[in-house]
């Protein structure tokens, strides 16, 4: 139910807010009433086809369709993505460290080394 309606206010959005201004801009332009009509009579607009009962390609109401499917991905990826947000939970390190720091170079070496490889400075056993 919810998906319902979620789908009807993303279609109202595409058709009345988002597809006006873009047909605006492009010469006053209604994508709902772009089609091919297949009979080869002539109609003024894709109702009258329709009422006539020619055969037509919508590909302006396809182009709505595909708007408004591009808004819902969209919509449940950014959902999606907060979800994995909050599930994913903050990596406790609990490891052994495997290296230390030379007290006389401050180079990375293994925690085992007795010698620094890089000043060759005798280290502390622990």
């Amino acid at each position: 139910v919810i998906g319902a309606a979620f789908g009807k206010i993303i279609t109202s959005l595409v058709s009345d807010m988002i597809m006006p201004p873009i047909g605006l801009l492009l010469g006053k332009l209604d994508f709902s009433n772009l089609y091919i009509n297949l009979s080869g009579q002539p109609y003024a607009s894709l109702s009258a086809a329709k009422a006539a009962g020619a055969s037509t390609i919508n590909y302006g109401i396809f182009i709505n369709t595909v708007i408004d499917f591009i808004i819902v991905v969209f919509v449940i990826f950014l959902l999606i993505q907060q979800v994995n947000k909050l599930r994913r939970q903050p990596e406790v390190s609990s490891a052994v460290p495997t290296t230390k720091e030379c007290p006389y170079c401050l180079s990375v070496i293994p925690i085992k080394a007795v010698r620094c490889p890089h000043c060759t400075s005798e280290l502390k056993t622990l």
